[in-house]
């Protein structure tokens, strides 16, 4: 039970200190659940729900691809083993770097999307044609489109995405034999629970965000998290 639960909370660990940058998804997102707050929140919902759904696919193809490689390849595990811990550390200075030097914001006041302007409706003047506005489901619908066409880009699009969903929490969760699929399930959570903060609280996230002295706080945990992993992955 220890084992697991160590797998599990590595990997939900893991995940967040991946997934918690400044990215363009992180602001898409941010973006879209400040803008779709109060009656379009099933906007902002969908669109976390497709961002969950590619790294469930993502997780679950490193996972699983790893894990059969490595059984073909035995020499594998170890060297995986080794890239991991380099690739922590190093993920975890450029983290601590950050944290020192400061700086880093996020503006999540710009556009992130392009949306249908309503259409006001009533007489314009004499001689001029009354337009109505369409219903505002419709309006809704044809907005979320484009959205969710641009979140898919911004996901599957992205290298960085194959490099640490697929290359690096496939290439650990070899290290826990046979509890990586719990250690997969917990990156799932990561995902999951970061992807809820970002749409339930995105206002409250927006104005934290924008402070760069609250970057230089998530740089430290990241810095402590993921030199604390490597450490563990290390001496493993």
């Amino acid at each position: 039970m220890g084992s697991v639960l160590i797998a599990f909370f590595a990997g939900l660990g893991l995940c967040l200190s991946i997934i918690a940058a400044p990215g363009a998804q992180n602001v898409f997102l941010l973006r879209e659940g400040i803008r779709r707050a109060g009656s379009h929140r099933r906007h902002a919902i969908a669109l976390a729900a497709v961002c969950l759904a590619s790294d469930v696919v993502l997780i679950a193809v490193g996972v699983a691809g790893f894990g059969i490689v490595v059984e073909q390849v035995p020499w594998l595990f170890d060297a995986a083993r080794w890239a991991g811990v380099v690739f922590l550390g190093g993920y975890g200075l450029l983290a601590a770097l950050r944290a020192y030097r400061g700086g880093a914001t996020i503006d999540a006041a710009a556009p992130a999307s392009a949306e249908p302007v309503p259409v006001p409706s009533g007489s314009a003047g004499a001689g001029t044609a009354t337009i109505t506005a369409a219903p505002e489901r419709i309006r809704t619908r044809a907005a979320m489109l484009p959205a969710i066409l641009t979140c898919l880009a911004i996901t599957w699009l992205n290298p960085h995405t194959y490099l640490d969903t697929v290359m690096l929490l496939g290439s650990i969760s070899t290290t826990y034999g046979e509890a990586r699929w719990v250690f997969a399930a917990g990156a799932i959570a990561g995902s999951a629970v970061w992807f809820a903060l970002l749409t339930f609280a995105a206002r409250f996230a927006a104005r934290w965000l924008r402070s760069p002295r609250s970057w230089r706080v998530l740089d430290i945990g990241v810095a402590v998290m993921m030199l604390g992993l490597a450490t563990a992955l290390a001496l493993a």
